[in-house]
């Protein structure tokens, strides 16, 4: 759940977190497994929404 404190992380900060390229992380925000939003035309990522995608991923491997 995303909370007004959350800090807002750019795509390249996203990518270097989980150590992805570019295009994989653009995919997972469109198909809505990483929750983002635009402000202007920036999209954000908040930290609650990597966070709960880094916890579900780790729960699916369990």
């Amino acid at each position: 759940m995303t909370t007004a404190t959350d800090e807002l992380l750019t795509v390249p900060e996203v990518m270097a977190r989980l150590r992805l390229g570019r295009s994989t992380v653009y995919d997972l925000i469109r198909s809505h497994r990483l929750v983002s939003i635009t402000v202007g035309r920036a999209r954000r990522i908040p930290l609650s929404s990597l966070r709960d995608f880094i916890a579900e991923q780790i729960a699916e491997a369990a």
